[in-house]
């Protein structure tokens, strides 16, 4: 068990890189075992929910090589489709292999996957795609998945869940026909999966929209692919650099649409971006108000499928608030527990009122001041971080490692900002 300690009130500037994005690498190396050739992907954060991955699939017998930010799986030798349950209740995407492995080898069997405690995490939308497509399934202590005759079908998902159209698609490739995803989750890291997805061999139209439509092939074969940045790492940094008064320069941005997702939402706390090509630039004239919407009215943040604004970004966003002069309203939709960690915020002197499990009003600046803390999940994690980064004097962050499932080696890449930041064991 690590924890940081952190002296705050030094402002974080410099140029900053992102890495690959997490929740689109995690579903890409479940994709793996849809093919017995190798698959080999470049830009691959070095974070503990990835090393975790890695485990699992190495021991159902991928073979798994590592170099740097670039991983080769291959799975011409799997040795069984029961899941190790220890590794399964340490990461939620754990789910994301029944999909692949039912439709490519016939069965699977998973324990209930792990992650962070936000709130239910429904599985249903899994189940009903997965049955659709003529796999069988069977819940108690363990899920057992079992594919009859893999099938098209034409699906309306209850709910626009990320995970569970990922790993509809990585089934619905394999099945014979048209099979049409409607309401179907359309965030970047959905899309990027779709992409090494087709070049493997797929056939899946739609990228980007909520209607995909998967023509069946009868196999996939390798590919090599490049996972895209991580742009909720970069809403973090740029929160953290901007609650700081820092001045932030990131490169290799591809214009994706999703830093103008996130600028939209920071706009209503007096944050701007700048910059051209593929560099984004946070200038440190920034000017931390909250504008107002028409008629002086309160504004507000909320989260939602994607184009909305990101859930995993409400948390640094709270933060950030704490920080601009005037109220604003966050309304956290998705998630029913995302919002108990402010009580930390309010213990270091931020002036926030919970108005209810899902509603928080902000009002700033607020003085915060250092304190001890425990990263109670990866997202929350990150805030109380950047917290302690505007904090007067010391604070120390338990259950470090909680924030090192998502974010790589945040303490040394916060130091070469200009952060006051060590890790002890």
């Amino acid at each position: 068990m690590s924890h940081f300690i952190i002296h705050g009130q030094k402002r974080l500037s410099g140029t900053y890189t992102p890495v690959g994005n997490k929740n689109a690498v995690l579903p890409m190396l479940a994709a793996a075992v849809l093919t017995d050739e190798p698959v080999t992907l470049h830009n691959v954060p070095q974070i503990l929910d990835v090393q975790v991955m890695l485990e699992l699939l190495e021991s159902i017998g991928v073979s798994v090589e590592q170099k740097g930010r670039s991983a080769t799986l291959q799975a011409g030798r799997l040795r069984k489709c029961r899941l190790n349950p220890d590794l399964c209740g340490r990461v939620r995407s754990s789910i994301l292999l029944a999909g692949p492995l039912a439709a490519r080898h016939g069965r699977a069997i998973l324990y209930p996957p792990g992650g962070d405690v936000i709130g239910r995490r429904r599985l249903d939308t899994h189940f009903y795609g997965l049955r659709a497509l003529g796999i069988t399934v069977e819940g108690g202590r363990y899920y057992s998945f079992r594919r009859k005759q893999l099938r098209a079908a034409n699906l309306l998902l209850d709910e626009a869940s990320v995970t569970a159209t990922e790993n509809v698609l990585m089934a619905a490739v394999l099945a014979p026909g048209t099979t049409t995803v409607f309401n179907a989750a359309c965030e970047p890291h959905v899309q990027d999966l779709c992409a090494l997805l087709n070049k493997m061999g797929a056939r899946i139209e739609g990228l980007g929209t909520n209607f995909l439509k998967v023509e069946g092939v009868e196999r996939l074969h390798g590919a090599t692919h490049t996972v895209g940045p991580d742009y909720i790492e970069m809403g973090s940094f740029i929160a953290a650099s901007a609650a700081t008064g820092g001045e932030l320069r990131i490169e290799d941005v591809p214009g994706s649409g999703a830093l103008e997702v996130i600028e939209r939402s920071f706009e209503k706390l007096g944050v701007s971006l700048g910059g051209e090509n593929d560099q984004v630039v946070l200038s440190s004239r920034q000017k931390l108000r909250v504008q107002r919407d028409i008629g002086q009215a309160i504004p507000k943040i909320e989260d939602g499928p994607w184009p909305a604004f990101p859930s995993d970004l409400m948390s640094v966003a709270i933060v950030l608030a704490s920080q601009a002069k005037g109220t604003i309203l966050f309304f956290e939709k998705m998630f029913e527990s995302r919002m108990y960690f402010v009580d930390r915020l309010i213990e270091m002197g931020a002036h926030i009122i919970q108005c209810d499990p899902h509603r928080v009003l902000v009002a700033g600046p607020s003085k915060l001041r250092g304190t001890h803390l425990t990263s109670p999940d990866i997202r929350a994690g990150m805030a109380v971080l950047v917290a302690a980064l505007c904090a007067k004097g010391e604070s120390t962050i338990e259950n470090a490692q909680m924030i090192d499932r998502g974010y790589e080696q945040i303490d040394a890449r916060l130091r070469a900002l200009g952060a006051d930041i060590v890790r002890e064991e």
